[in-house]
């Protein structure tokens, strides 16, 4: 949930999502987070995010950042 975390910038925005380098509360550790505005998108726009997600969970390698979860926000209707 984004209570867990803590939002210390905004990294970079496009046309449905931002990212933010972000703090997890329970170990400090430093993350980017992507918050995906899902609410106004279309079908095919929804798909795109959630085949990046899947994507990205693929992608094992060194020099790529790893995926570690995703989570939806009810309040902002947000995929992060």
């Amino acid at each position: 949930m984004i209570r867990d975390f803590q939002i210390l910038q905004k990294i970079g925005e496009g046309s449905y999502s931002s990212v933010y380098k972000v703090r997890r509360l329970t170990d400090n550790t430093i993350y980017a987070l992507k918050k995906v505005k899902l609410l106004n998108l279309k079908e095919k726009e929804k798909e795109n995010a959630l085949n990046e997600i899947r994507l990205l969970a693929s992608i094992q390698h060194p020099n790529i950042i790893s995926y570690k979860e995703a989570f939806w926000e009810n309040k902002a209707s947000c995929l992060w």
